[in-house]
């Protein structure tokens, strides 16, 4: 093959490597955004966890609500726990319940306002690794006594279920997402508030389900990722000058 056909080939190499490091140069970047906005979130959230209970805002104000301004925002209100089937959300282990790192379920049951609203309550943990029904019926039974409970806990909003996030098993009530809208659709238990309450307080005296403080520690790799990505994008640079002075090379011979 002649040399002017060789620098075509040596051309078309040059953008592919250009192309994949401008790639792995913005993947990195985007860490590190991410990591500018995971520590302004940590910030924010701790902020949010340090401050004194506020009263639970009426319903008039709920639709203005939202994760951004609101999640994890520390309420008190009282509330009388439904006499409704309760759910369970499996939860392999949780980033803001130090005491809730391995497998179980959280507990989830509605709750009447004294202004007649429903808000769904994640009453706590219950070491539950095999999902039985049973466990947490036995843990949730005692809640349920028709009398108003002082409550104090976090404002949490629902997940979004991903692609691999199992069906839901209706004859367990038990759900892999904290979806609380659609457990409530599901269960019937009427209309309920756009949250739900993650409780903080009060404890039953066996602690089971286990309610808590929350304790921010989200993970965050995204520097190591943003290196990764940048060492990748030197790796291609090298690679391409490695590969393209050995072409020159063999272009001098005779």
């Amino acid at each position: 093959m002649n040399q002017p056909a060789r620098k075509p080939r040596v051309a078309g190499f040059a953008l592919f490597t250009l192309f994949l490091t401008a790639v792995f140069v913005a993947l990195g970047v985007w860490q590190l955004q991410r990591r500018t906005a995971k520590h302004a979130l940590v910030a924010a959230l701790t902020e949010r966890l340090a401050e004194a209970p506020i009263a639970l805002p009426p319903s008039s104000q709920w639709a203005a609500l939202n994760p951004a301004r609101d999640e994890f925002r520390r309420v008190s209100f009282t509330a009388t726990y439904a006499a409704l089937p309760d759910a369970m959300v499996y939860s392999s282990g949780s980033a803001v319940r130090k005491d809730a790192s391995g497998p179980g379920t959280w507990a989830f049951l509605p709750a009447r306002l004294p202004s007649g609203e429903t808000v769904v309550i994640d009453a706590g943990f219950v070491e539950n690794t095999m999902q039985d029904r049973s466990v947490e019926d036995r843990a949730v039974k005692k809640l349920v006594t028709g009398q108003p409970v002082a409550l104090t806990g976090y404002l949490r909003f629902p997940e979004p279920s991903g692609w691999l996030t199992p069906a839901a098993n209706r004859d367990k009530r038990l759900w892999f997402v904290r979806d609380h809208p659609a457990i409530a659709s599901a269960l019937g238990w009427g209309a309920v508030a756009p949250f739900y309450v993650d409780l903080e307080q009060p404890v039953p005296e066996n602690g089971i389900p286990r309610p808590g403080p929350l304790d921010v520690h989200l993970k965050d790799d995204h520097l190591q990722y943003a290196v990764t990505w940048f060492m990748l994008a030197g790796a291609v640079l090298i690679a391409f000058a490695v590969w393209a002075r050995g072409r020159r090379q063999s272009w001098a011979r005779p």
